[in-house]
């Protein structure tokens, strides 16, 4: 058994190319062949005390004998040949040659692993290019089958190969880039088309090849002196050309089949090519440009959030922490920007956890909190008080529309005039299109936290700031323990003023919070949300109109779980999304795929004072049989709700929480329930779609029927409307329509026949005094619109079902 033996006659040829010494060698480790086929070989074996008394050459025949075992029907133990490939042997030209071809030979056996590949490519790896140069056949093909093998990229012993193959130049320079970068995925096949031949050139190649070699978590100091020593100008130029395609660059999301089964594979970023990314991010250490930090941000947030740009995992946390690390070595405020961008956007536990040791790094070395950053980094893009900016003629709004005077369309004269003026403008319509939600978030986080500030604070970066300011200053702020007012400015200073027109003048240091109604009798509330719909004022979200929930009856018996949203049918994709969005993680329900989990799972949430919310979940297993074993899961049913204490080990009884957070814990709750609850459905059926649109009302819903009071007298359609308890009831030529509070759904008098209308639009005819999620009560006012002129109706869709 072994070598001399049993290699197949066709290969036999190559033992008459070897010495008398060596074949003696062979005979003896034929002997012990079956002392080492299945373990490992330690240097303390009986063999590995002859192979000492050789010497070099012996370890050296033990390799070659151990390369032409693969070559015979009983093989060689994986191990063993990854234990001799790690050891530096001085190989003669004529034993390399022969090396390569014993690899490259035509064999019955499957090369399924790259452990045939170790040992000749440990045996080349230190060599020079000149000294692997009559070799290179050999490597060529060699990468040529590597590539023909499913999922080779991802071995060592490729990864050696092209590294070392991209030192040997070709006719066409982007082969350099191909050998360093496989196409292993969209991206890499995107940068091997459009950037190949520039990333090839000879005097970049070594760079590439560094990048390439960024394996660790952070650049150590010998990297990046080497990293600065092989930049050029058009290096630099590439990394941001590069990197400016991540942000639009989405995964490939497929179905394959597997027997029986259909599964989900999402591919985004190969290992590799995240690597060679990471390496270039690295690189920006070193640039000095005011793009960096934009840019930094940029790739944070497209590869820190999840498939679709939501959800709990990452497209890719390598890449996102590299460029998170980056930012965190710049320092300075200029980056935190950036790092509230990705606080707004990614869930990712790890990767928030990351800016938050950044943010408290910058805190550190400024004196100032987190929160206090972020307040003051918040760029003006520019803009005045009144959210514009306008040169020459071009004005860019807050929303960042740009218009030319009166006119959405540019003339092209002005166009070709201000080329370089425009350009800059619709980069900064860009940046506010992604700042403005991030502040909205921010500023909707601190009502839910209660956070204090000194009136001073609030005048400068809540009311004077052109963005910021657009929220701030339609918000409800009151004093501690005091009065409460909307924002007024009088010569040229900020006062509050409450619904009856009295003017309070706090003192520069006033401590003052966000005014929440869970604080407020029924009285104080009614008189807020009267005064915001006559004064026509639209909050950015929920505040005088915001719901309160507190404890109830069945929340006290069950004590440490609430049960007040379990047992609804949801759409689990847009239920996450929606939760996620809300600072909620760990949502992951489907079978056996990349963006999948389990049957079960719970979305949890950071709450104030160290508590943990975990709201549970699972499948609603009808319909995702349906989709199929492996599919992705589309309704998830609500479970109950708990709070777990700061240590992790114990649910918290409801009672002990504090009433605002068990409030906003549970709004979260309801929201996702209003949003994305099959009740929803305008074509559904059965039990729970019936009893969820047209049963009692959610506190979301009774919220919404007391803004309609209020907004009803202002209608056109106030004669032909009035409010019951779950209805909007509606008289058309027709007929007469109930339209449900809560789900929106329709109901037609005098039989309750089902009216099936998909809405199409929106009321935005109509003012709301608030920018309401999910838009229920703008599609509950366009059904209204609509029915209350029923003889106008020309769909037919809608028309036949009157009738």
């Amino acid at each position: 058994m072994g070598v001399l033996d049993d290699l197949p006659a066709a290969h036999r040829g190559w033992l008459d190319e070897l010495g008398e010494a060596t074949l003696e060698a062979f005979r003896h480790l034929d002997a012990a062949y079956t002392a080492i086929h299945y373990g490992r070989f330690p240097d303390d074996s009986p063999l590995g005390r002859l192979a000492r008394t050789w010497g070099d050459a012996g370890w050296r025949n033990m390799a070659l004998w151990m390369q032409l075992c693969m070559r015979t029907p009983y093989g060689i133990s994986n191990p063993v040949s990854t234990d001799m490939a790690r050891r530096k042997l001085r190989w003669t030209a004529q034993e390399l040659d022969l090396l390569w071809r014993t690899t490259l030979a035509p064999s019955e056996r499957e090369r399924m692993t790259d452990h045939l590949y170790r040992i000749p490519i440990a045996a080349i790896k230190h060599l020079s290019a000149a000294e692997r140069e009559p070799l290179l056949p050999y490597l060529r093909q060699a990468q040529r089958e590597i590539d023909d093998v499913p999922h080779a990229s991802n071995w060592q012993a490729k990864r050696v190969l092209d590294d070392l193959l991209a030192e040997h130049p070709t006719d066409d320079p982007a082969d350099a880039t191909r050998s360093l970068l496989p196409e292993g995925d969209g991206f890499a096949a995107l940068v091997r088309e459009e950037y190949g031949r520039r990333l090839g050139h000879p005097a970049l190649v070594p760079l590439v090849r560094h990048w390439t070699a960024a394996t660790a978590g952070n650049p150590a100091a010998k990297w990046s002196a080497r990293a600065s020593s092989l930049l050029t100008p058009e290096a630099v130029a590439l990394v941001r050309e590069v990197l400016g395609r991540v942000p639009a660059y989405r995964e490939k999301v497929e179905k394959r089949q597997y027997g029986d089964y259909e599964h989900t594979v999402v591919t985004y970023f190969h290992e590799r090519t995240a690597v060679l990314l990471r390496g270039m991010i690295w690189t920006l250490d070193l640039v000095d440009e005011p793009w960096v930090t934009g840019l930094l941000g940029d790739v944070a947030v497209a590869t820190g959030t999840g498939i679709g740009g939501s959800g709990a995992n990452s497209r890719s946390e390598l890449v996102a922490n590299a460029a998170i690390g980056a930012l965190a070595r710049r320092g300075g405020l200029d980056v935190v920007t950036q790092l509230a961008r990705v606080q707004a956007k990614v869930r990712k536990k790890s990767i928030l956890s990351k800016v938050d040791r950044t943010l408290e790094a910058v805190s550190a070395r400024t004196g100032l909190s987190p929160e206090q950053l972020l307040e003051r980094t918040v760029p003006t893009f520019g803009l005045g008080r009144d959210g514009t900016r306008t040169e020459h003629g071009l004005r860019i709004s807050l929303d960042g529309t740009i218009t030319y005077g009166s006119r959405k369309t540019i003339p092209k004269a002005v166009r070709e005039k201000h080329k370089d003026l425009l350009t800059e403008l619709k980069a900064t319509a860009k940046e506010l299109k992604k700042a403005l939600p991030a502040e909205r978030f921010r500023v909707e986080r601190a009502l839910s936290t209660e956070r204090i500030w000194r009136w001073h604070e609030v005048c400068e970066f809540y009311l004077g700031h052109p963005v910021t300011g657009s929220f701030g200053r339609t918000l409800i702020w009151e004093i501690l323990q005091g009065p409460a007012g909307l924002p007024v400015q009088v010569d040229g200073a900020w006062e509050l003023m409450d619904p009856d027109g009295r003017r309070i003048r706090p003192r520069p240091d006033t401590p003052v919070q966000l005014w929440h109604p869970i604080s407020h009798s029924a009285d104080e509330v009614r008189v807020w949300r009267d005064h915001l719909i006559s004064y026509g004022l639209r909050q950015p979200f929920k505040q005088a109109f915001r719901e309160v929930y507190l404890l109830t009856p069945a929340e006290e018996r069950t004590r440490d779980h609430s049960l007040r949203f379990a047992n609804h049918l949801l759409r689990y994709g847009q239920a996450k999304a929606l939760l996620t969005g809300r600072g909620w993680t760990g949502m992951s329900l489907g079978h056996w795929d990349w963006a999948g989990g389990s049957g079960q799972s719970a979305a949890v949430k950071t709450l104030p004072g160290g508590l943990t919310a975990s709201w549970s979940f699972e499948l609603d297993m009808d319909s995702f049989d349906r989709d199929g074993y492996g599919g992705t899961a589309s309704i998830c049913v609500s479970g109950d709700l708990r709070v777990i204490s700061e240590d992790g080990r114990r649910p918290v009884p409801l009672a002990e929480v504090p009433p605002l957070i068990l409030s906003e814990m549970l709004r979260d709750a309801d929201l996702a329930v209003g949003v994305t609850s099959t009740g929803l459905d305008p074509q559904g059926h059965g039990d729970y779609w019936h009893s969820y649109g047209f049963g009692d009302l959610s506190e979301t819903a009774r919220v919404r029927r007391d803004a309609l009071t209020r907004l009803l007298p202002r209608l056109v359609i106030a004669d032909r409307a009035e409010l019951t308890d779950r209805f909007l009831r509606v008289r058309g030529d027709l007929r007469t329509y109930k339209i449900h509070l809560g789900s929106g759904n329709i109901l037609m008098e005098p039989n309750d026949a089902y009216l099936c209308i998909v809405p199409q639009g929106s009321g935005d005819q109509v003012f709301l005094p608030f920018e309401e999620d999910g838009g229920m009560l703008s599609i509950i006012l366009s059904k209204a619109f609509l029915l209350a002129e029923d003889k106008a109706i020309t769909d037919p869709s809608i028309a036949s079902q009157l009738h």
